[in-house]
């Protein structure tokens, strides 16, 4: 989940946070939550954590990445990430509906 929200901030996203919901989630253990800047950026992002994963032998067990792209999904099981065009992600408001869960600390040390 760390090296997802890491690499979504490389890839310019925005408002990167990382939840913690073990307990909370019956289908996932990490929600990584990220806003991009267009269509083509978002996809661009999901396409290189989609690598990442593959890279480390867990390659998504769904993707969704619909026509419009107002919202991405990648489920690697444990690590559930979502990138959102900003307006829809305020309309869903995942870290509102997920209130209870931590929010994990992601940056690399000595960076914002």
């Amino acid at each position: 989940a760390i090296e997802i929200a890491r690499l979504f901030h490389d890839d310019k996203c925005t408002q990167v946070v990382v939840l913690d919901v073990c307990g909370l989630s019956p289908i996932t253990n990490y929600l990584v939550i990220a806003s991009g800047t267009s269509e083509r950026q978002m996809r661009s992002v999901l396409d290189h954590a989609v690598e990442l994963a593959e890279d480390r032998g867990t390659p998504p067990h769904t993707l969704t990445k619909d026509a419009g792209a107002h919202w991405l999904i990648a489920d690697f099981v444990d690590v559930v990430a979502h990138v959102f065009e900003p307006n829809t992600r305020a309309h869903y408001d995942l870290e509102m509906l997920w209130g209870d869960a931590r929010e994990i600390a992601w940056t690399r040390p000595g960076h914002q």
